[in-house]
C-alpha cells in the first residue's frame, strides 16, 4: 500500500462487474475510480451535492496489474498530484483484499461552470481543501 494514498475508500467488486472471462469488465475501472473520486470531493473538498460537482472528465488513463475477481471488496487509494490554473489530476491505486495492486491510473478534471458552458478557474477554497489535505501539490 502507497502511504501517498492517504485517501481511501472501499469498494465492493458486485457480481454485475463480472464478465464472461470471471472477472470484473475493464470498464469497471472508471467506475471504482469514481467511486472514490466522489467521496474524496465530498470529504476532503466538503462539496457533497450534484450541484457542487462543478468539474468535467477531460482524460482517463487506467493500468490494469492483475484480475480484478468478484466476491471481494477493494481499497481505492486517490489524490490530488497536480493542480493547474482550471485543472486539477487525481491519481488512484486499487489494491485487492489480499493487499495486491490490480489497477492503477489518473484522470484530469476541468472545473465547469454549467449554466456558462464554459471552464472556469479552479476556486481558492477546493485549491486550499486539496493543499491541506493532501499537502502542497505542483502544477
Amino acid at each position: 500500500m502507497d502511504p501517498a494514498f492517504r485517501f481511501r475508500r472501499s469498494v465492493d467488486v458486485r457480481f454485475s462487474d463480472v464478465d464472461l472471462g470471471g472477472h470484473a469488465h475493464h470498464a469497471q475501472a472508471l467506475v471504482y475510480f469514481e467511486e472514490a473520486r466522489s467521496a474524496y470531493w465530498r470529504e476532503v473538498v466538503g462539496r457533497a451535492g450534484m450541484d457542487d460537482i462543478d468539474y468535467i472528465l477531460a482524460d482517463a488513463r487506467v493500468r490494469w496489474h492483475q484480475r480484478v475477481l468478484w466476491p471481494q471488496t477493494l481499497s481505492v487509494g486517490v489524490r490530488v498530484s497536480r493542480l493547474g490554473r482550471k485543472h486539477f489530476v487525481m491519481e488512484y491505486e486499487v489494491l485487492g483484499s489480499d493487499g495486491a495492486r490490480l489497477q492503477s491510473g489518473e484522470t484530469t478534471q476541468v472545473m465547469y461552470d454549467y449554466s456558462a458552458g464554459a471552464s472556469k478557474r479552479l476556486p481558492d477554497e477546493v485549491r486550499d481543501a486539496i493543499q491541506a489535505f493532501d499537502g502542497p501539490i505542483g502544477s
